[in-house]
């Protein structure tokens, strides 16, 4: 296959991350003693000018005879993916700094890395280049995952390898059965093409390659019942690398989901669907429920995370419109999700600890810090006016208007539910006395600060101003089933229209 200009303009933002990954490789192969922080500082300055250029690159287009497409879709998830990466390197600088010396560089090419997979991702259309993509972004996540060695309180070690081998053990399990599944999928239709895939006739065999690339995913995203790894590998592992391992690979998931289901088996809808829903249904009701005992804030996130997982299903469930909502849901995630962990990791800094009592009385001594959490609990909550708010009722509404009526109501209780646990966290820092031993341990630590600033600002600005956010996530979701425009033509240079 001849490789032409326009065949890379789609790639422009990818090949910006990878040349900024050797940018990153080169200097840690030439650093001396001392210099991993400036490491820190130029992947974050690599990723932020990735994200500012996709601001003003057009890399929309049509790539290697349609196996590749840059459209409104991928550009809004590169966005999305480039955030999330952005906010884990800034939240991991003084983390990485005081327990990883002199494996900085490794740590910070490791994400960037699953970070190229992950940008990637939007724009396939392609089996073989699905798989490469997940294998990219799924790889450093299992080494990230063992990465560190914690002591709880208590005083006992707890090894982050086993929170990495569980993590392993769970994606090696689901990328073969996806991948099985997948298999089954070229076997019938003879392509690796997405867009051929659809093609093909509806069949009891199709419908069993479709339920085990789902069964596959769910395993990715820590649905119910393959949901068993999450709180482990939550807890066992660096907390700045759970911010990112509990939104960004749970969205590449969904984009994987929406490729496979929405785009190349449009036909097993109905066979798919009461899978699809029992899944959704017992997400929201078993993460909801669990997270009433958990006695540890990154268990309790962990179980929340689940519970949210639900949610996206359902919005996943919902047609067109719930695809826009997930896209707004998952911004909504990406901002919460990340801004709770980033606050337990300070305050983890300063007690030495995750649990319940390590949050008494943090408005008394660290009054923002609290303020920051209680807005990231109420977003995570779905209380007016935040976000989460936003993101919540607008995926109950589309499924209302989709004829998912139990299962709104079933996702509106557990809401309810939900309230009970986050006030745990809030009545900790607010009615609670603080334990003797809570004096801060370190100075301020001025990245992680600022990431979870910027997470604090998205959940306020979003919340009080969602329409440009919406209007974006309608843009691609409308790009996303523009099926005519990302045909397989042999004409690589044919532009992606907007309709």
């Amino acid at each position: 296959m001849n490789v032409s200009a326009q065949d890379l303009l789609p790639l422009t933002l990818d090949l910006a991350l990878l040349a900024g990954i050797l940018v990153v490789f080169v200097a840690d192969l030439i650093s001396v003693g001392g210099s991993g922080r400036r490491l820190g500082y130029l992947a974050a300055a690599v990723i932020a000018s990735v994200l500012v250029g996709s601001f003003r690159v057009d890399a929309s287009g049509v790539a290697f005879s349609g196996a590749y497409v840059g459209d409104a879709w991928a550009l809004f998830l590169k966005r999305v993916f480039l955030v999330s990466g952005l906010l884990a390197v800034l939240g991991s600088l003084d983390h990485v700094d005081r327990h990883h010396p002199g494996r900085e560089g490794e740590y910070y090419l490791l994400v960037m890395f699953s970070l190229l997979g992950m940008t990637l991702l939007p724009g396939v259309r392609d089996l073989i280049l699905l798989i490469v993509c997940f294998e990219l972004m799924g790889l450093p996540l299992f080494v990230l995952a063992a990465f560190a060695k914690t002591e709880d309180k208590s005083g006992t070690e707890r090894f982050a390898p086993e929170a990495g081998l569980k993590l392993y053990l769970v994606g090696v399990a689901s990328t073969a059965i996806t991948m099985f599944g997948l298999s089954l999928l070229y076997g019938l239709s003879g392509s690796t093409s997405l867009e051929r895939l659809a093609a093909t006739p509806p069949s009891p065999l199709l419908v069993v390659a479709g339920l085990m690339v789902l069964s596959g995913m769910a395993f990715k995203i820590g649905a119910v019942p393959f949901h068993m790894w999450v709180p482990d590998t939550y807890q066992g592992s660096g907390t700045p690398f759970v911010a990112f391992l509990s939104v960004a690979p749970k969205l590449a998931g969904f984009t994987a989901l929406a490729a496979i289901f929405l785009r190349a088996l449009p036909s097993t809808a109905h066979s798919r669907e009461p899978v699809l829903l029992a899944v959704c249904a017992t997400s929201i009701v078993v993460g909801n429920l669990l997270a009433l005992v958990q006695t540890n804030v990154k268990r309790l996130l962990a179980y929340s995370g689940i519970g949210h997982i639900g949610f996206m299903l359902l919005a996943f469930a919902s047609g067109q419109d719930g695809t826009q909502m997930l896209l707004f849901y998952a911004v909504a995630y990406v901002v919460t999700n990340m801004g709770a962990f980033q606050v337990v990791e300070l305050v983890e800094e300063q007690v030495g600890d995750t649990s319940l009592t390590a949050f008494n009385g943090l408005a008394r001594r660290a009054p923002a810090l609290a303020f920051a959490m209680l807005l990231f609990l109420l977003s995570l909550a779905g209380i007016p006016f935040v976000v989460g708010f936003w993101a919540k009722l607008n995926v109950f509404m589309t499924a209302w208007q989709a004829g998912l009526y139990w299962l709104v109501i079933v996702g509106a209780v557990l809401t309810v539910v939900g309230l009970f646990y986050y006030l745990q966290v809030a009545r900790a820092m607010y009615m609670m006395p603080p334990p003797e031993e809570a004096a801060p341990k370190a100075a301020p630590r001025a990245a992680l600060n600022l990431s979870i600033a910027v997470c604090l600002a998205g959940v306020v600005a979003l919340g009080a101003w969602p329409s440009p956010l919406l209007e974006q996530a309608r843009k691609a979701a409308r790009a996303f089933y523009a099926h005519d425009n990302v045909a397989a033509a042999p004409a690589p240079t044919a532009p992606v229209a907007q309709r």
